[in-house]
């Protein structure tokens, strides 16, 4: 994965000015649009279109620099229609106009050019095991959410929150099937993982396909196919989050697996009181590379 990473960065490096056709490119890398832009934005820290807006307008800004060409053909020459759509661009990245840089040389904040590297060093070893599971439902109460990488989220904790005691109660007598217990359920997320972006929250349980649930409650149909489970234990949700991003920088590059597309399902084991501590296994949808 390492090695396809690098070879995306390259293929952008090549093609700046054109309008980047992922799913083309990940076809071409022997792997899919999906697992790519999950695994890229998890080693590289921001989306890949964000990485490449940050160094197409690196580069422009070298030549508005050099002042060899107008700003309008500088703008055709990175994709940009006019000198507007180039100048938005620019100020988005730079904190300032094409014009104001030219002028004055500055500011300019610079992307270099990304070199993705695995190291090991004494890494601990994850708690990992593969499960193959027959189709399922998750059933409960769905909230559309802003995503956050670190901390509590309060959008997610408000929802839980308003429910009422006996709700929770109702739920987890309904769970007949694997992962077990109430679970915390993230769905349709935006596969570069941009902090902010919206996705689907379900608080509640799994149940089998043919097990019936409550109208009242929402429901996420689960395809049949594997899936690695994580186990992490220690302060919450830090641990958690940790062992998110470790499966994106240690397993998936160690392992011959790829993220599918699916919900990600985190199952609490064991909790403290507060909830300051906590057992939990992060459930992640997976096929064969």
């Amino acid at each position: 994965m390492i090695s396809v990473l690098n070879q995306l960065v390259d293929l952008v490096e090549e093609h700046l000015a054109e309008e980047l056709d992922v799913d083309r490119l990940a076809r071409g890398l022997g792997t899919t649009e999906y697992h790519l832009r999950r695994m890229f934005s998890s080693l590289a820290g921001m989306p890949l279109s964000e990485y490449v807006r940050r160094r197409r307008m690196t580069v422009a800004a070298a030549e508005v620099v050099r002042g060899e060409a107008d700003l309008l053909s500088i703008a055709v020459r990175h994709g940009y229609g006019s000198t507007e759509a180039f100048g938005r661009a620019f100020r988005a990245v730079h904190g300032a106009g094409p014009r104001d840089v030219r002028r004055d040389g500055g500011p300019l904040r610079t992307q270099p050019r990304l070199r993705i590297r695995l190291t090991v060093e004494g890494s601990t070893p994850m708690d990992t095991r593969l499960v193959d599971r027959p189709g399922f439902r998750l059933v409960g109460h769905a909230a559309r959410v802003p995503l956050i990488h670190q901390g509590v989220n309060p959008h997610i904790q408000q929802h839980i929150s308003a429910l009422p005691q006996e709700e929770h109660l109702r739920l987890k007598a309904l769970g007949d099937t694997e992962p077990g217990g109430l679970l915390q359920v993230c769905d349709d997320l935006d596969p570069d993982g941009t902090e902010g972006s919206e996705l689907t929250y379900l608080h509640g349980v799994a149940v089998a396909r043919e097990t019936s649930a409550p109208d009242d409650l929402d429901a996420v149909e689960v395809p049949a196919g594997r899936w690695a489970v994580f186990r992490t234990a220690g302060p919450h949700p830090q641990a958690l989050q940790t062992a998110w991003a470790a499966t994106a920088t240690e397993w998936f590059p160690s392992n011959p697996w790829r993220l599918r597309p699916g919900p990600s399902i985190v199952a609490v084991l064991e909790r403290a009181e507060d909830f300051s501590t906590a057992t939990c296994e992060l459930w992640l949808p997976v096929e064969p590379v």
